[in-house]
C-alpha cells in the first residue's frame, strides 16, 4: 500500500512593488537533487515541527531572509515512487524584504528576483505555477481580503 505524508513545505518569496510583484526563484546546485532546475524555497518537516515553523526555518536556511507575512495558500501532492508515497506539500506565500541580500545555502547556487510571468515560466515543476496562480487570485490585493483571518499565519 502507498503511504500519504505531510512532510514538505514549498514557500514562495514575494515582494510587492508599485510596478509588479516580484517572486523569488533559486537555481538547485550541483550534486543537489535536479541540479539547475529552477525552484521556490522547499524543504522537509523536521520531527514534530509544523508546516508554518518549518517554512519559517526553511526560509531562513535557504535564503537567510525574514518573512514578513506569512500565508497558507494551499496542499499539493505529488508521488515519490522510491518511497512508494504520496507526499503531500504545505504551500505558503511569505511577503519579505527584497533589499535584504539574499544569503543562499549549500543546496542553491542562483537565485534572481523575476517578475510573476517571468518567475512562472522559469520555475520547473507545474504544480509551482499552479500555486503562483492562487498566490495572486488570493493575495492580487496585497492581502487575502475577507480571508485574512483564515490564511494569515504570520
Amino acid at each position: 500500500m502507498t503511504d500519504l505524508r505531510v512532510g514538505v513545505v514549498d514557500v514562495y518569496l514575494i515582494t510587492p512593488r508599485p510596478a509588479g510583484w516580484r517572486l523569488l526563484v533559486l537555481r538547485r546546485a550541483e550534486g543537489t537533487r535536479c541540479t539547475g532546475a529552477w525552484e521556490t524555497v522547499h524543504g522537509r518537516l523536521e520531527e514534530g515541527e509544523r508546516p508554518e515553523d518549518a517554512a519559517v526555518r526553511e526560509v531562513g536556511e535557504e535564503t537567510g531572509l525574514a518573512i514578513e507575512r506569512l500565508y497558507n495558500v494551499t496542499c499539493q501532492p505529488f508521488y515519490l515512487h522510491h518511497f512508494n508515497a504520496v507526499q503531500m506539500a504545505v504551500v505558503f506565500a511569505a511577503f519579505v524584504d527584497d533589499s535584504i541580500p539574499v544569503l543562499l545555502g549549500p543546496e542553491h547556487d542562483a537565485a534572481e528576483w523575476l517578475s510573476v510571468e517571468d518567475a512562472v515560466t522559469r520555475f520547473v515543476w507545474p504544480r509551482s505555477r499552479s500555486a503562483v496562480d492562487e498566490i495572486m487570485i488570493l493575495l492580487g490585493g496585497g492581502d487575502a481580503g475577507p480571508v485574512e483571518d483564515v490564511l494569515r499565519v504570520l
